[in-house]
């Protein structure tokens, strides 16, 4: 059974040393105290971590885990105590949702992807999406699109969007976000999420309700519809996700 199903320990905290009760001490301490113990291989590994403060890459981050199959993050203060049951906010998960807030479903434009990796090896492991403006006739970001896709269409997505494939970033489209590549906006998808969110990693409605950050849709999934009869200056605009937003703000606080 160990053949035909392979179980690796990951290990992610230390609680005891040489029968010192390491539980009081600082998280990051723990874990340096783990990785000085443990030599990995093939049967137990070491939990895969980054330190950072910053937004964007703690996104990268969380990206990455959805990728390869997790379904998510746990986001630990490094000075955090081990406390049984009881994380508050020094431990807090961040998992990818599949229970819809958001009432209606989007049309979004691909406008980038980024390469996969693990299992999506070879393909694309996430979509970069975007919101139409039509004042400016730009494309803004509102989110990467990783889940919803089944295996047969990841593995033709490459193919699919070959004949929009260009060298560099389009002139219409507004990222602040680097892809790997990028696509002229011509396919539209239906996308549904979780919530609108505010973001400093997006660049749709950027400025419109806070500074520095624009929106973006929370845990995004597609819904498995090609929107083939739309073209892209069709798509759900900025103005109605922000719409979106203000509704969603108005029910939050009712």
């Amino acid at each position: 059974m160990r053949k035909e199903y392979p179980v690796v320990l990951f290990l992610f905290d230390c609680l005891t040393e040489g029968g010192n009760d390491l539980t009081g001490r600082p998280y990051k301490e723990r874990r340096d105290i783990l990785h000085r113990a443990i030599r990995a291989n093939e049967k137990v590994q070491l939990a895969t971590y980054v330190d950072t403060d910053d937004v964007v890459g703690a996104e990268k981050f969380f990206d990455s885990a959805l990728q390869v199959g997790g379904e998510g993050l746990v986001a630990k203060a490094l000075d955090s105590t081990y406390e049984a049951g009881a994380r508050g906010y020094q431990w807090v998960k961040f998992k990818r949702e599949y229970a819809a807030a958001m009432s209606d479903t989007v049309d979004l434009v691909i406008v980038g992807a980024f390469a996969g990796r693990g299992k999506r090896a070879g393909t694309y492991g996430a979509l970069l999406m975007a919101a139409y403006e039509k004042e400016a006739d730009v494309f803004r970001t509102v989110c990467k699109l990783g889940s919803g896709f089944d295996d047969p269409t990841l593995q033709a997505l490459p193919e699919r969007l070959r004949t929009h494939k260009v060298s560099n970033k389009p002139a219409r489209v507004d990222s602040k976000l680097v892809a790997d590549v990028w696509f002229e906006p011509a396919a539209v998808l239906e996308v549904l999420g979780a919530e609108i969110t505010l973001s400093p990693v997006h660049t749709g409605g950027q400025d419109r309700v806070r500074k520095g950050a624009g929106f973006a849709i929370r845990f995004p999934r597609f819904t498995g519809r090609w929107r083939e009869d739309k073209g892209p200056e069709d798509a759900t605009t900025v103005a109605e996700i922000q719409s979106m937003y203000e509704r969603q703000q108005k029910v939050a606080k009712a």
